[in-house]
């Protein structure tokens, strides 16, 4: 018997910025990015890993630099509850000024990135998902 598949791979996105207008204008991007979907937006790392329970996102953009729980931080704790989550760090710090511990980041983008181009690693992140070249 012949099985097709109706399911559409939308990738499941979590923003995560204290800067309220980052967030916005991230979640404005990407809802309009067909097959990509923003299943929330948190302002500090511990919301992001509370999101993370709840939510199960693809792809976190997270920044570094923020009050509460740092991206480091959090980062850690959100590998932890699922590994195969890929966390975009998004910063504005100087890549020499980069946190040595960097091991739960899968890629890192500046904030001064053009919006195509981090499209482009978003989608870039949810291939490596669907492709099952990241190890659980």
């Amino acid at each position: 018997m012949l099985m097709l598949s109706c399911e559409s791979s939308t990738l499941r996105l979590l923003v995560v910025d204290d800067h309220e207008l980052t967030r916005l204008t991230l979640q404005l991007v990407f809802s309009a990015q067909k097959n990509i979907q923003v299943v929330g937006l948190a302002s500090n790392g511990q919301e992001a890993v509370e999101m993370v329970k709840l939510h199960r996102p693809d792809v976190v953009i997270l920044d570094l630099q923020m009050p509460i729980m740092d991206g480091w931080s959090a980062s850690h704790q959100i590998k932890a509850i699922a590994p195969n989550t890929q966390i975009i760090a998004y910063s504005s710090v100087e890549e020499h000024k980069l946190h040595e511990n960097t091991a739960q980041l899968d890629v890192i983008c500046r904030k001064d990135v053009p919006t195509t181009e981090l499209i482009s690693v978003v989608r870039q992140m949810g291939q490596r998902l669907t492709n099952g070249s990241v190890s659980p």
